[in-house]
């Protein structure tokens, strides 16, 4: 991990999509709990609904963020290793990118717990290790593909993954069993991932369930490409980010009915499903933010979005919601949001004020 200014020349409408997408990490569960104090009437209930995990199959927008991130960082690999190729070559750069995943993938068995109830209780895969291993599966493949070829690659993984779930039964199960402990992903993990699951005897970060996080990524790369387009408008990148995030979550509402929208599973029509929207709210900010030049109403998020794992980590580390219990007591407010969310806030602009930039 180093400390370095950020690029002179940045896409702001991205630092900001990643903010937004981070802010929900960092107060999300205390807007969630201020949510509640309102009563319980209908609209209050749907959003509340809404910042809450789905049991199993669904989709909640808080089910959005942590793909986002992922087709998020695939959208930074379309711009950053392209110069980097250009500069150090293509071994050179698939030698960093390799370093990087997996200092964020150590960084994401300590984040997890690290060895403090021994070795044998370790969580291998977690959030920032799928972030590590979709990173450095899709980039490689960027490094070595060609466009045609890469997309080909992105289909056969999420058509192989549904293949895989509706096809191969478990032990003593039926094929196309997608419930919880009754499928083959889960079954996988039980049987071949080691030391601590989150989830009993798996883990919705899983082995199998990284090869559809990797589609998710190289999705990402497609949408960076559009962006990187300089013979096109940004207002054709933001016409294309809308119409083909449509097209892919209505592809994902139709495919569920056979193949349910799983994100512990992270199934193909959930890929489809959250890459969508992810596509969506990237051509609005983009429109918002460069066609439109509207940007002072989005600074706070490019802070976070300047330093996004040193947030992440300091949301956990740190706790910004204890924090808020010195300050606000511990009862579930509209303050106590506030204050959780400011402390968030504050660091991202104090580190940008100082022009301080974590980069793994």
């Amino acid at each position: 991990m180093s400390a370095a200014p950020p690029p002179t020349q940045r896409l702001t409408s991205l630092d900001a999509l990643r903010g937004f997408d981070m802010f929900w990490i960092v107060g999300g569960s205390a807007i969630h709990g201020a949510v509640k104090t309102f009563g319980g009437s209908r609209p209050v209930k749907f959003v509340v609904e809404q910042l809450e995990h789905v049991a199993w199959d669904g989709f909640h927008f808080y089910d959005l963020i942590f793909p986002m991130f992922v087709f998020v960082a695939g959208i930074s690999l379309a711009f950053s290793l392209p110069p980097s190729v250009e500069k150090a070559g293509r071994a050179a750069t698939a030698w960093r990118l390799a370093l990087r995943a997996l200092v964020l993938f150590l960084l994401g068995v300590i984040f997890s717990g690290g060895i403090n109830k021994g070795f044998d209780q370790v969580r291998w895969l977690g959030v920032l290790q799928r972030i590590a291993l979709a990173s450095l599966g899709a980039g490689l493949l960027f490094l070595w593909l060609r466009p045609k070829a890469l997309a080909l690659t992105c289909v056969a993984l999420l058509a192989g993954y549904w293949a895989l779930l509706a096809l191969a039964p478990t032990p003593g199960g039926t094929p196309g069993d997608f419930r919880e402990s009754h499928n083959v992903v889960n079954w996988f993990d039980a049987r071949f991932l080691p030391g601590r699951r989150l989830d009993g005897d798996h883990d919705p970060e899983g082995i199998l369930s990284t090869f559809p996080a990797i589609a998710t990524c190289l999705l990402g790369i497609f949408a960076g490409w559009f962006l990187r387009d300089s013979k096109r408008s940004d207002l054709w990148k933001c016409g294309a980010l809308l119409v083909s995030g449509t097209a892919f979550v209505t592809l994902a509402s139709f495919w569920a009915f056979s193949f349910p929208v799983i994100k512990r599973l992270w199934t193909s029509s959930f890929v489809l499903f959250a890459c969508g929207w992810s596509a969506i709210l990237l051509g609005v900010f983009h429109w918002i933010i460069e066609v439109q030049n509207c940007r002072r109403w989005a600074t706070p998020f490019v802070w976070i979005g300047l330093n996004p794992i040193t947030i992440y980590l300091a949301a956990n580390f740190v706790g910004f919601n204890v924090l808020a219990d010195r300050f606000a007591g511990p009862a579930a407010s509209v303050w106590h949001a506030i204050v959780a969310t400011g402390f968030g806030v504050l660091l991202a602009w104090w580190l940008n004020r100082n022009r301080i930039y974590l980069r793994v």
